[in-house]
């Protein structure tokens, strides 16, 4: 598909955004405290897709978010803040002064130096008004928030050597919150489990695994060992609430 047709696409999008914010009684009333709920709702949908590998549903789910980005630049023309216009300016120097690499003269051997180098020049754009984790939005779900931190923190070189180290820590941890079980004290029970996930999420990464994205799949295996169980005990007349923890602990290793 030509440039051309792409732009004239685009364009088409941007002036149905505009009929619809002017003629539209929904369109019309929304602000963008009342988009957010829906905005995180369509982001989740597309990773479901991208989970499930649907590429049909990415597509439908991409133009859904695209829907929504036009939303917010029209309401900000509205509101005379910015224009779509500035949001792809704006985004457009943003790539380009973080690539330095491809739009300048300087070299780079892996991604490694490319995340530092876009890590440093952030913090340069900030004119000392950002720290290094300013950039961690503080609505991430807890896993990933973990995740970012680690990884921004990395590239001033805050960073364990090897994997060995970090499986250290997580035996650290653990150890600590056995201690505190032991003293019953709830409140630092909780503080000990936090920084037991937190080294475990730390050494994820050090396996190069996505701790968001296998504790998604052990969610998905558990769900659907346990509704087979739900299926196998419904067609056999069985009660899976009277069977005893024996008997489910069977009927569970069964669907395995």
């Amino acid at each position: 598909m030509s440039s051309e047709i792409v732009s004239n696409r685009f364009l088409a999008l941007v002036e149905i955004m505009d009929t619809l914010r002017e003629q539209c009684p929904w369109d019309k009333k929304q602000t963008i405290h009342s988009l957010r709920s829906n905005t995180i709702e369509e982001l989740y949908e597309l990773v479901d897709s991208i989970m499930e590998e649907d590429w049909e549903g990415i597509k439908e789910e991409l133009g859904d978010i695209m829907l929504h980005v036009l939303f917010y630049a029209r309401i900000g023309k509205e509101q005379g803040k910015f224009t779509l216009e500035e949001v792809m300016e704006g985004i457009a120097k943003k790539l380009i002064h973080r690539h330095p690499h491809i739009y300048g003269d300087v070299k780079v051997e892996n991604e490694d130096d490319v995340k530092r180098n876009w890590e440093q020049l952030k913090l340069k754009e900030g004119q000392g008004k950002k720290t290094i984790l300013s950039g961690v939005p503080n609505s991430l779900p807890a896993i990933v928030k973990a995740l970012r931190i680690q990884e921004k923190v990395k590239h001033v070189g805050f960073e364990w050597e090897n994997k060995e180290q970090v499986w250290e820590k997580v035996e650290e941890e653990i150890g600590e919150l056995k201690a505190e079980i032991e003293a019953n004290h709830q409140a630092k029970m909780e503080q000990e489990f936090g920084d037991v996930l937190f080294s475990m999420i730390n050494y994820a990464r050090f396996l190069n695994i996505d701790p968001e994205t296998a504790l998604e799949k052990t969610n998905k295996k558990f769900k659907h060992r346990f509704e087979r169980m739900e299926q196998y005990a419904n067609a056999h007349g069985l009660d899976l609430a009277s069977m005893s923890l024996q008997e489910k602990e069977a009927l569970w290793q069964q669907m395995k």
